[in-house]
């Protein structure tokens, strides 16, 4: 006697049915990955040209309609420190470190007088036994300077207590984060959208400046592609071994009772 064929029922079907799908929608998130991958490729690569350009002045800054499309490019701007606005932005890392970044707003000199831009200046060591002590930064008060540096977004916000950051306002130099409206409004500066990344050597105004290399962060969307097609192909494995291996091969392959 040769062993009875399996039926095919509906818990089969069923079954076959979520694994096509599971497979179709893993499959489709691991391709929609790969594609913001290439997205974020071909924005890495339009960074890195930015940075190769040569710098931009005040003017061409402050008169561009899309300031997106300046970001990362080397900018030489000249003007006078407004010392007395300087925030020191808390719980910033630097080469493993954690500190402030000092963040200084450059009014600008010549045909552009009276514009102001938020200058990252650098990091510089909290000294976590007197919390409140502010390190100490060399920042000329009348002579003018020459700032180099590119182009960057205002800083990235971390987080904090509710009704923290505005309790801070206007009360400390030290802030967790720091919110453009909210600053214009407290120094009644009128300042840019955008700030410039100082670069260069910040020792002698007791600064670091090793910022890190602006990245889009494209290894996530490969990493997260891999995982999805690995989930899809787990899933193709899984329903061949239990409802094709199991069900049809193996049966034919044991001998007669």
């Amino acid at each position: 006697m040769t062993p009875s064929r399996p039926s095919l029922g509906l818990r089969f079907w069923l079954i076959a049915t979520a694994a096509v799908v599971g497979m179709l929608v893993t499959a489709s998130l691991g391709r929609w990955q790969l594609s913001r991958a290439a997205q974020k490729e071909a924005l890495q690569a339009q960074m890195d040209e930015r940075g190769r350009l040569p710098p931009v002045d005040a003017g061409a800054l402050l008169s561009a309609a899309d300031l997106q499309a300046l970001l990362q490019r080397a900018v030489v701007l000249e003007g006078r420190w407004l010392a007395q606005h300087t925030v020191y932005l808390d719980n910033r890392q630097m080469q493993g470190r954690p500190g402030f970044f000092v963040l200084t707003p450059l009014q600008l000199t010549g045909p552009q007088g009276g514009a102001v831009v938020l200058v990252q200046r650098g990091w510089v060591p909290r000294n976590f036994q007197d919390r409140a002590q502010l390190p100490q930064v060399h920042t000329p008060l009348d002579a003018a300077v020459r700032v180099q540096g590119r182009v960057a977004a205002w800083p990235s916000r971390l987080y904090e207590f509710a009704g923290a950051g505005s309790a801070a306002e206007g009360a400390s130099r030290i802030r967790q984060n720091l919110d453009l409206a909210a600053f214009r409004t407290e120094t009644g500066l009128a300042l840019a959208s955008f700030t410039v990344l100082q670069t260069g050597d910040g020792a002698g105004e007791g600064l670091l400046r090793d910022w890190p290399v602006a990245a889009t962060g494209v290894e996530k969307h490969y990493g997260y592609a891999f995982q999805w097609f690995g989930l899809c192909g787990l899933i193709a494995l899984l329903y061949v071994w239990f409802q094709i291996v199991r069900r049809f091969i193996r049966p034919r392959r044991q001998p007669a009772a």
